[in-house]
């Protein structure tokens, strides 16, 4: 069981370094709700890396999902349901207090393959 656990870790890391988001996304997203729409607002704070050109808030959301989907993120809950907010799980948590700065790491050439193999894996 170990072992399972250091792999998902390590892939959620690889994840985490490799998306267009910067620390200052994660520790707002520690205390409250984000949607794709207030970080492409707010994208001069959230996304750092000037190799990622985003231009819509889809392909924000489709970084949450994947984020999602590993179990960095999840959906926040009002009292209607499901929102368009995400919040960080307890697995991002651990993630950050190891290293705060993650978020902020270049990712090397081989995670970068490495995450786009996984991506395409479990989206398909």
């Amino acid at each position: 069981m170990e072992l399972i656990d250091k792999h998902i870790i390590n892939r959620s890391t690889r994840a985490i370094k490799c998306l267009p988001l910067n620390s200052d996304f994660y520790k707002d997203v520690k205390v409250s709700g984000l949607s794709a729409e207030k970080v492409l607002e707010m994208k001069d704070k959230y996304i750092e890396r000037p190799l990622f050109q985003i231009s819509k808030s889809e392909k924000i959301e489709n970084n949450f999902l994947w984020l999602i989907k590993i179990g960095v993120l999840r959906r926040e809950v009002d009292g209607q349901g499901l929102t368009s907010k995400v919040r960080l799980t307890p697995l991002g948590r651990i993630i950050l207090e190891k290293n705060p700065n993650i978020a902020n790491q270049k990712a090397t050439p081989f995670e970068l393959f490495s995450n786009w193999v996984f991506r395409k894996l479990l989206n398909t």
